[in-house]
């Protein structure tokens, strides 16, 4: 058995011109959730699609639970739990019957833990899907995608468009269901306050790279925000005359300058004050501004092939 969950090598996958994979190594252990976050196009719904052996790379490989994803048995497949943000389900059939179904096709499915989930949503076995809020098609999902058992839960962006009550209500059932199954929770999702509150890890990519792996407090750890009053700033940004170190962004408030860097220690702020810079503070940094910044620097650096 695998000590990853999932594992690429040098995984590589282009569409004509377009590079969706960029020679991405990763490595991702049994058991936690891991996140990954990206713009859009930066390769995650390719990943899975190789993973998953839906698709075929154009060079390195992947495995999936320990077995090469183009050759994945039905056991492995039947492993793998997902729900993404559609929540498609067939709206003339009755939640109860949707619920038969799907039991059918998975000999290990658990009772206990469907009725357990399916209590955060108050949904009613009588109804039909179609009736169902999109909060509670959510939890639909996740409570059938949980009493299956799955060694590997992928949920891609699955919280798009729930209200605040019906989003807690989703991440509880889910918080619920890491402590009482053994299983790695692949999340994916723009929320990075929901991120923060249930991530162990943070996968990063960008541009079919991969630019960050590891856990949300080290990657914050990693950026800083720099408040300074810097008249230079703007024509050195033009004119790119200095090289800022680890230059992440830049914005004007209230008359003052806040630069994020990413890798830079105190001395940071003699390279500023070095550069005509003075009033020199430093500030924390959230998860959500520093993925931001960390993300838009990357998406603007040339792809090397």
């Amino acid at each position: 058995m695998s000590d990853f969950c999932i594992s690429t090598k040098n995984l590589t996958k282009q569409f004509g011109k377009k590079l969706a994979l960029n020679n991405l190594t990763l490595n991702i252990p049994q058991g936690g959730i891991h996140a990954i976050v990206g713009s859009n196009g930066a390769g995650k719904s390719t990943l899975f699609r190789l993973l998953l052996g839906f698709d075929t790379p154009t060079s390195g490989s992947c495995t999936l639970l320990g077995e090469q994803s183009d050759q994945l048995s039905a056991r492995v497949r039947g492993r793998v739990g997902y729900v993404n943000e559609e929540h498609t389900l067939p709206g003339w059939m009755k939640v109860a019957a949707v619920k038969e179904l799907q039991q059918s096709f998975y000999p290990n499915w658990n009772h206990d833990i469907y009725n357990k989930v399916i209590a955060y949503f108050d949904v009613d076995p009588k109804q039909k899907v179609a009736g169902l809020s999109r909060g509670e098609r959510a939890g639909f999902n996740l409570s059938m995608a949980l009493a299956q058992r799955p060694s590997l839960l992928i949920l891609d962006e699955p919280t798009l468009g729930l209200d605040v009550v019906a989003r807690q209500s989703f991440l509880e059932a889910l918080m619920f269901a890491e402590t009482e199954e053994v299983m790695t929770t692949i999340y994916c999702s723009h929320q990075m306050e929901e991120i923060e509150r249930i991530a162990e890890q943070l996968i990063i990519m960008e541009k079919g790279r991969l630019i960050n792996n590891s856990t949300p407090d080290d990657f914050c750890a990693r950026v800083s925000c720099w408040v300074a009053d810097w008249d230079a700033i703007g024509s050195i940004l033009r004119n790119k005359n200095v090289d800022i170190p680890g230059f992440l962004s830049h914005r004007e408030i209230d008359g003052q300058q806040h630069i994020l860097v990413v890798d830079q220690g105190d001395d940071f702020g003699g390279f500023l004050q070095k550069q005509g810079a003075h009033d020199i503070a430093q500030l924390p940094v959230n998860l959500e501004r520093a993925v931001n910044a960390f993300l838009t620097a990357n998406h603007n650096k040339p792809v090397a092939l």
